[in-house]
């Protein structure tokens, strides 16, 4: 799994780099769920990885949102 997504190099993405990153990230999180269901699980410490990757990617997809708006 790749290291872990700083919220300042998100912010220096565009919305459409983030929106990719955001499904890559949630076909990752499917993967490791079916794995956890199979019995294949690597760990818990990647799914808690993905997990809070796509909240921050989520997160600086609302801003960016909100400060379009603003403008």
């Amino acid at each position: 799994m790749a290291k872990q997504m700083k919220a300042t190099d998100a912010r220096l993405k565009t919305v459409d780099e983030l929106k990719t990153s955001l499904l890559d990230l949630r076909k990752a999180q499917f993967n490791l769920r079916f794995q956890r269901a199979s019995g294949q699980n690597e760990g818990l410490a990647q799914v808690k990885q993905v997990r809070r990757d796509i909240a921050r990617v989520k997160t600086i997809l609302a801003e960016k949102a909100s400060s379009a708006s603003k403008s």
